[in-house]
């Protein structure tokens, strides 16, 4: 890969005492989780986070094998013998034909300060350009980076370097599902009446695609998302916990919930979409509680979600109102790709 020539890294002589090599595979997801919790006290991860939290080595295992060429587009750092931080590029095709191509890097505290992240961010942009050629992207591609609101090195390192803020996701937490009313109507008055005609229960794998079709249909004028197959949609299902709403044969509304694998206790809505024509008639709250009280009968005990803060559907508020506070927040940054031909030394 020559990861220390010819790739936007700065030379050994400028970064006396550190080494960047390749992803070498399974000995480097030790060392790699190890950068990951090391960093958790001066960033201030959220441990719990479903959005990024603390991965085990064998989280980042699964993570590595998704990437393409993963010994080609993840490079480690070391110093003194030991892996001090780690870089990773992935990318895909937003629904406007955007390429993004997403690099994330990681440094133990006690390292920041010497130039060695600005030396792994130019390394990611100088991969990122090799990769665009190949791709032959280049009319439509953009640099992407992530940063928590609460990781303030990172944030100002992609500011000083001309990235822009794009959008950002808040998480947020239901402390204790236990405090969820029971459904019936009596204790839970907040939940008005459903219109004639529609109902809610289950989704079993007969309505899978009408399911997967309401939540990519309600991102249909969201900026910003990635392409959404079917095929991935299948590849992660999962409807112990899933609710659905009925208009008559259509489906008007959707809570995806499942169990966190990594903790059972956890709880997450990874989706809670209504259709147009069937908004600001409670479906949203009716389909959410219902799978909550799901999860907290399978075992959790709290529940997590993610949502865009520029939300026009006003989903925030309605998390708020059934008890969810905010944990942290998530940026996406961007940076235009000026001349993805051009050669860095």
């Amino acid at each position: 890969m020559g990861v220390n020539n010819g790739s936007g890294l700065a030379s050994r002589e400028r970064l006396p005492g550190y080494v960047f090599r390749p992803y070498r595979g399974h000995d480097d997801h030790g060392a790699m989780a190890a950068v990951r919790l090391g960093s958790a006290q001066r960033d201030r991860i959220d441990a719990r986070s479903v959005v990024e939290g603390l991965p085990t080595a064998a989280e980042i295992a699964e993570s590595c094998a998704r990437l393409d060429d993963p010994s080609e587009n993840q490079v480690l750092v070391e110093h003194g013998g030991g892996v001090v931080g780690y870089s990773t590029i992935r990318w895909w095709q937003e629904r406007d034909g955007t390429w993004l191509y997403l690099h994330r890097g990681y440094l133990l505290s006690e390292h920041r300060g010497q130039g060695i992240g600005s030396a792994m961010l130019n390394w990611a942009e100088s991969r990122i350009r090799q990769l665009v050629q190949q791709h032959g992207t280049a009319q439509t591609a953009v640099f992407g980076a992530n940063a928590m609101a609460s990781e303030q090195d990172a944030t100002a390192l992609l500011l000083e370097t001309g990235y822009r803020r794009v959008f950002s996701l808040v998480e947020l937490e239901l402390a204790d599902l236990r405090q969820l009313p029971d459904g019936k109507p009596s204790l839970a008055p907040q939940v008005k009446p459903l219109p004639a005609g529609i109902r809610v229960g289950a989704v079993d794998p007969s309505s899978y695609r009408a399911a997967w079709k309401t939540v990519v249909d309600s991102y249909a004028d969201a900026a910003f998302t990635e392409r959404w197959t079917f095929e991935s949609f299948l590849a992660t299902a999962d409807s112990t916990c899933w609710r659905a709403a009925w208009d008559g044969e259509h489906m008007a509304g959707v809570a995806l919930c499942s169990i966190r694998r990594q903790d059972p206790t956890v709880g997450e809505v990874e989706e809670l979409s209504v259709r147009t024509k069937s908004r600001r008639l409670g479906l949203g709250r009716v389909l959410l509680l219902d799978g909550l009280r799901c999860l907290r009968e399978h075992g959790a005990e709290t529940a997590r979600l993610y949502t865009g803060t520029a939300n026009p559907h006003r989903s925030y508020d309605l998390y708020e109102s059934v008890g969810f506070r905010r944990q942290n927040e998530y940026v996406r940054y961007r940076k235009p790709i000026a001349d993805p031909t051009e050669v860095h030394p």
